[in-house]
């Protein structure tokens, strides 16, 4: 039985890599896949998914409008898995329409991305994963201390976390660094010291 399964994990902890690797691993055996990412994620090119180390493929863009289901079923219905990068961007109903894949045609859907924003709050997209998937499972990164990250911490132009702004901003390691909590809370009193309200 096929299943809707979402793979999460704070930034750098090869979540795009592991989507790249999986989709070779069903080619490998014959298999036909679909790789799309949400129209949000725009850092490497519209069409185009990029690895931190150097994995890319190209991919169908969905915008939010696009009703996933219907995407499939008058495209891609040939294809015999679906690979989804940077989920988290997706909308809640785009998640149902790719459960309702898994479900009328009985095939897995793989979903890769971040669980929760700069300020440790779910997107909505994985918030609606969380609730429905049938597969969960982390992809664990590490803070420089040496502890478990978990915290996508955002940078401003001059290297100091973020903690006020808009949910999505696009951008990889110039913009973001993953961090256990307690840096991420550290770095926050150690800019108020100095006067810095971010």
């Amino acid at each position: 039985m096929a299943k809707l399964y979402f793979k999460y994990g704070a930034m750098g902890c090869s979540k795009t890599a592991q989507a790249l690797i999986t989709k070779f691993n069903y080619e490998e055996r014959g298999m036909k896949v679909l790789l799309m990412k949400p129209s949000a994620d725009n850092r490497d090119g519209a069409n185009i998914v990029k690895s931190r180390i150097g994995l890319t493929s190209e991919a169908v863009t969905v915008e939010p409008s696009q009703d996933l289901f219907e995407l499939y079923k008058e495209k891609y219905e040939n294809c015999n898995v679906i690979i989804v990068d940077e989920c988290q961007f997706l909308t809640p109903e785009q998640v149902d329409e790719l459960s309702n894949i898994v479900i009328e045609f009985n095939i897995p859907v793989l979903c890769f991305g971040l669980a929760t924003d700069f300020l440790t709050h779910l997107f909505p997209g994985s918030r609606r994963l969380f609730e429905i998937a049938e597969s969960i499972s982390e992809i664990k990164s590490v803070c420089r201390c040496g502890t478990k990250a978990t915290v996508n911490a955002r940078l401003d132009d001059n290297g100091n976390v973020v903690y006020s702004g808009e949910q999505v901003v696009i951008g990889g390691n110039d913009r973001y660094v993953a961090m256990c909590r307690k840096c991420w809370l550290n770095k926050r009193r150690e800019q108020e010291e100095r006067g810095l309200y971010l």
